[in-house]
């Protein structure tokens, strides 16, 4: 069943404004956003207006108690203009996962993608079609029930906005293996996409950009011996022609990028496994040649190459490769996003 949904019409675009032949990335945003609030244990009417600031009362459950939870998308168009998104069903499941951890009530699908898709309508021109850019999609739920009382709140706001991107890195990266610092712990939060795991990153990541270094790559919690993300992404290691990725848990995001780059890889030929990986066994492969490729993998960047990484005070750096499996990868599921080739998974949804 198609959600009811109000549309509110900005009186003038800022298109024109807008050089999409120089996009930052999320910081250039469209003219409307989509709104919907929870209250008196229902959802409301979704509705999309002009974007602008929202009003809270500074008692607003989410400044003191941190129920905040979000997703991270992306809109395109291909050479005949027509739109698609990639996978949205399955930010719409991981952010009701989150939901379920933080407390926060579950958004129904139909106000997920029937909203999403009438926003995309309404702001379709904002949607890039320059090479390596696209709309970046942000859906996001919040607390802003009032009390300072420690209890899940009684309303709450489902909101997206969104904004033409250019690329999110550019380059490779170079990286710090943590050894102090945790991003997650067993039994917490790690897997949702919770506002609050990405402010605890933000400190253990400055302190190695003092150091020299792009980002950090996080351990686990107990023993800081094997590897499980890299800043905010999924991490991939390359040893000699096998492609390994950490399993997911309690700790470690379920990306879809992730998701999309282990059967697509398995399709191309390439040996995956998805099981844990040791610090000693990729310093030992970096001593002896046999790591080949390292790379982070989110919606933002796709796949973020790593160039070397930093342990224990030291450096090790990474080939230089012709044809890396980053790279190859890359080009396979940007071109499924954009419907420059066929889709065998049915990933692609168009307008």
């Amino acid at each position: 069943m198609k959600s009811h949904i109000e549309i509110q019409r900005i009186e003038k675009s800022k298109i024109d404004s807008v050089d999409f032949n120089n996009l930052p990335f999320g910081s250039v945003f469209s003219d409307h956003m989509l709104e919907c609030d929870f209250k008196n244990g229902a959802w409301q009417t979704p509705v999309i207006k002009p974007y602008s600031p929202i009003t809270l009362d500074p008692s607003a459950k989410i400044f003191h108690y941190g129920q905040s939870i979000f997703e991270g998308m992306k809109a395109y168009k291909d050479a005949a203009g027509k739109t698609m998104l990639f996978r949205p069903l399955d930010n719409c499941i991981r952010l009701n996962k989150s939901a379920e951890r933080l407390v926060i009530p579950q958004i129904p699908e139909a106000i997920f993608m029937d909203g999403l898709k009438a926003l995309l309508e309404v702001d379709n021109d904002w949607i890039p079609t320059n090479e390596g850019s696209s709309l970046y999609i942000r859906p996001f739920m919040f607390a802003t029930g009032n009390g300072f009382h420690a209890s899940p709140a009684d309303a709450y706001k489902f909101v997206i906005c969104t904004a033409p991107s250019g690329a999110y890195f550019a380059g490779k990266v170079k990286v710090l293996i943590e050894e102090k610092y945790a991003r997650a712990a067993n039994g917490g939060v790690g897997f949702a996409k919770a506002g609050g795991n990405y402010a605890g990153q933000f400190y253990p990541t400055q302190l190695a950009i003092e150091k020299g270094y792009n980002q950090v790559v996080w351990t686990d919690d107990n023993s800081h011996q094997f590897i499980e993300e890299a800043g905010a992404m999924n991490i991939f290691v390359r040893i000699n022609d096998t492609l390994i990725t950490s399993p997911t848990s309690d700790r470690i995001l379920d990306g879809i990028t992730r998701k999309s780059i282990l059967q697509i890889a398995e399709d191309a030929g390439i040996k995956t496994e998805v099981r844990k990986i040791s610090v000693g066994e990729v310093v030992e492969a970096a001593k002896n040649g046999d790591l080949k490729e390292m790379f982070g993998a989110g919606t933002a960047a796709v796949i973020s190459p790593i160039a070397g990484f930093g342990y224990q005070e030291k450096d090790y750096d990474l080939p230089e490769l012709e044809n890396p499996f980053a790279a190859q990868l890359k080009k396979k599921i940007t071109d499924i996003q954009t419907n420059k080739v066929e889709d065998p998974y049915g990933w692609r949804v168009f307008l």
